[in-house]
């Protein structure tokens, strides 16, 4: 069922999403695929998740990799990563 989410709920299921798959350092995903996928969960297709993927990337959150293409957690952070989560998807289904 797609539903709307606001735009910290919708970085924190971003970073769920590729935390669950275990992409961390130089273990990455593409951002296309990722986009597909979350796409059928957002209400509007999935438009702000590479959006979003390149504020967490400037936020330091995420590491990008060939040409921007693909994306890993940065695990220098893997603390703030969790609560980050944790903190902006606790009213949201996992």
């Amino acid at each position: 069922m797609r539903r709307e989410y606001s735009d910290e709920a919708l970085k924190a299921l971003i970073l769920n999403f590729i935390m669950r798959k275990g992409r961390w350092g130089e273990h990455y995903f593409p951002i296309d695929t990722m986009a597909n996928w979350l796409g059928q969960v957002v209400k509007n297709n999935g438009k702000n998740i590479k959006k979003k993927v390149k504020e967490l990337a400037n936020e330091g959150y995420l590491i990008l990799h060939k040409g921007n293409t693909t994306a890993s957690l940065n695990p220098r952070l893997k603390h703030e990563i969790m609560e980050y989560i944790e903190n902006n998807l606790s009213d949201v289904e996992q």
